[in-house]
């Protein structure tokens, strides 16, 4: 035996040099195991391990000394065995060819040094609710593992005997109730088949009812795209007949108030502009149901080109200047910010942005309509903003609605056609137009379209 071993937290120090030392070291183990608070069954494995690998050294290196020591291993109390085999153990790695189940009944299973400096290290964590490990636990273990006399190797076979019992008695009693547990799961199977068997039933029928309910569905689609079609060519066809005739009433409505003509009382003139006016408005309907139609039956191509947006916004700045005729409201068209570069069909963009544009001018009071553009992930949003009524949240995709207009005092005429044909010409660009607006606080209509269009 080595001299005594003075570090810290040695509990137990035996040499093991006989075949009855096996049996001594797996006493000695499953003593010490206990006094530092570690359950039964994992004293039966800590003492098992023992005397595995014990058996081993003897057999390889003539015996080991053994050290019990009460240790931490991963932040927590652990007891420590450490075996020094007296001579090399050559190429034998317990790690690698100690029987398997033996890195199963510790925590740990480690070997340090090599030739005579060799040392087999192995341990258990001890449970949480083990007492804490100063000085004082420690003199208490070594108190009740030295109280304690050592048994004769037929005593610990008689101790082995009696666990192999309980054993197979725990082992006995866990078959049983693994048998219970498979009748147990056997019923609950032949439950889970028959509901599966009820659901697959049912699902059957719902899935018969579906594939109806589709066909319906496939029918109605079918009879909506006709009509659709119907309506199409009828606003079409309706358009287009009654802009000749519309047309004609404004000619000879200027005609009329021609100063070239026989002069017209205050009355006459009076009721011609009338009638010069409702032409107009119907003429202007006229146009919107026949943009609208051309939309609905996807006549409407884009030519695809590139457009300079600094241009563009000239162009709508100068021509929609007249428009705003209220002193109170100011037109403010900003620039966009270079590259101002967007792939699109132009015609079809500024027919959109006019188009707001002119509807926020007809709904501002007092205060500004403002048009700016910029450019964020490779899309740019054109924005018109204006300080008008505002439109209640529950309004605010009605709009969208062909022949919509939001109800209330400040309404203004029109055909309700003009947002509707904005969005579809939008989404024929390839981007969404979107709205957000308050009451009394105005609107923001946001246009927003990939930079390479097409």
């Amino acid at each position: 035996m080595n001299p005594v071993d003075l570090r810290p937290g040695v509990v137990l120090q035996l040499p093991l040099r006989v075949e009855q030392d096996i049996f001594l070291i797996r006493q000695r183990g499953r003593e010490v195991a206990a006094a530092l608070g570690l359950e039964h069954q994992d004293q039966i494995r800590i003492a098992t391990a023992l005397s595995e690998i014990g058996r081993e050294l003897l057999a390889r290196t003539g015996g080991a000394d053994v050290t019990f020591l009460a240790d931490r291993e991963a932040g927590r109390p652990a007891l420590r065995v450490e075996l020094v085999p007296i001579r090399s153990l050559g190429d034998w790695d317990p790690r690698r060819d100690a029987p398997a189940a033996v890195a199963r009944l510790v925590d740990g299973l480690d070997v340090t040094g090599a030739g005579a400096d060799t040392v087999v290290r192995m341990s258990r964590r001890l449970p949480p609710s083990s007492a804490a490990l100063d000085q004082a636990r420690l003199d208490a273990v070594r108190a009740e593992v030295a109280a304690s006399a050592p048994g004769t190797p037929l005593d610990e076979l008689a101790s082995q005997n009696r666990q192999l019992l309980a054993a197979l008695d725990e082992v006995r009693s866990q078959r049983d109730e693994l048998a219970v547990l498979n009748e147990e799961l056997q019923e609950t199977n032949r439950g889970v088949l028959a509901l599966y068997n009820q659901l697959s039933e049912e699902m059957e029928a719902t899935n018969r009812g579906v594939v109806a309910l589709y066909a319906e569905l496939d029918e109605k689609s079918a009879q909506l795209r006709a009509a659709s079609e119907a309506k199409s060519r009828f606003l079409a066809n309706v358009s287009h007949e009654l802009r000749a005739p519309v047309t004609a009433i404004m000619g000879l409505g200027r005609l009329l108030a021609d100063s070239a003509s026989d002069p017209l009382t205050e009355e006459q003139s009076r009721q011609v502009e009338l009638i010069r006016d409702s032409a107009a408005d119907l003429l202007s309907l006229v146009n919107d149901l026949l943009d609208l139609a051309k939309a609905e039956s996807g006549r409407i191509e884009p030519t695809w080109a590139d457009v300079d947006l600094r241009s563009l916004f000239g162009q709508l700045r100068g021509t929609l200047r007249a428009l705003a005729t209220r002193p109170e409201v100011e037109l403010v068209v900003v620039d966009p910010p270079p590259p101002a570069r967007i792939r699109t069909d132009e015609v079809l963009l500024a027919q959109v942005l006019r188009n707001l544009l002119h509807n926020g001018l007809k709904f501002t009071e007092r205060g500004e309509v403002r048009m700016s553009a910029r450019l964020r992930d490779d899309h740019w949003r054109l924005v018109v903003a204006d300080t008008g009524v505002g439109i209640p949240a529950e309004q605010r995709e009605r709009i969208f609605e062909e022949f919509y207009q939001v109800p209330g005092p400040s309404r203004v005429a029109g055909t309700g056609l003009g947002l509707p044909y904005a969005r579809r010409l939008v989404t024929l660009l390839g981007g969404e137009l979107e709205l957000t607006s308050e009451p009394g606080r105005g609107s923001t209509f946001t246009v927003t379209l990939p930079v390479a269009g097409g």
